[in-house]
């Protein structure tokens, strides 16, 4: 971030009462340019952004604004803020813009990437349960014959045959060593 003394617009230093909470201890206006904003009402608003939260969590050094940005430094119980007028911010805001376009694009496609292929996969996993029982007409053959003639896994060929076999579609016909015999029902 670059710094000009002449982005400094104002400063504020908010307290905090332990009963009534963040107040507002003082306020001073510099180049008589008016912070755009009531103090009073926001000192609160200020306080919970800068000092919110747990004492191991993230909190923000710096807030930006439509027309002005606030710096805070925290001590003790008080949070000096400093209110500053970007120069050059809106160049700086739309290049953002652009990446974070680019970025929601990139993100949309790897999504409906990842929903095709989850798609295509169901597709595939429905056309092998439709031609199993007729590629088993007339026929028996293995499951590790099953298995290398679809490229499968040993655990996707046997959730596939356990759902036919449910459906009465296929049925064992008979047991080599481990290996299971299938045939059409």
């Amino acid at each position: 971030m670059n710094f000009s003394e002449n982005e400094l617009f104002g400063a504020a230093l908010i307290g905090f009462d332990m009963i009534d909470g963040p107040f507002l201890k003082w306020k001073k206006e510099y180049n008589n340019t008016k912070v755009g904003v009531n103090l009073d009402d926001f000192a609160m608003n200020f306080y919970l952004a800068f000092r919110g939260g747990n004492q191991g969590s993230k909190k923000p050094r710096a807030i930006l604004y439509d027309k002005f940005y606030i710096v805070a430094f925290p001590q003790d119980l008080e949070l000096c803020c400093l209110f500053m007028k970007p120069h050059g911010i809106d160049e700086n805001i739309k290049q953002l813009n652009q990446i974070a376009s680019r970025i929601i694009i990139e993100m949309d496609n790897e999504k409906l990437e990842d929903t095709e292929s989850e798609d295509s996969d169901v597709d595939i996993v429905e056309e092998i349960m439709r031609l199993i029982p007729n590629l088993l007409n007339d026929t028996k053959m293995t499951t590790p014959e099953l298995r290398r003639y679809f490229k499968l896994s040993n655990s996707q060929i046997w959730k596939i045959m356990s759902e036919l076999e449910n459906s009465q579609k296929i049925k064992r016909a008979g047991k080599k060593g481990r290996s299971v015999y299938w045939s059409a029902c």
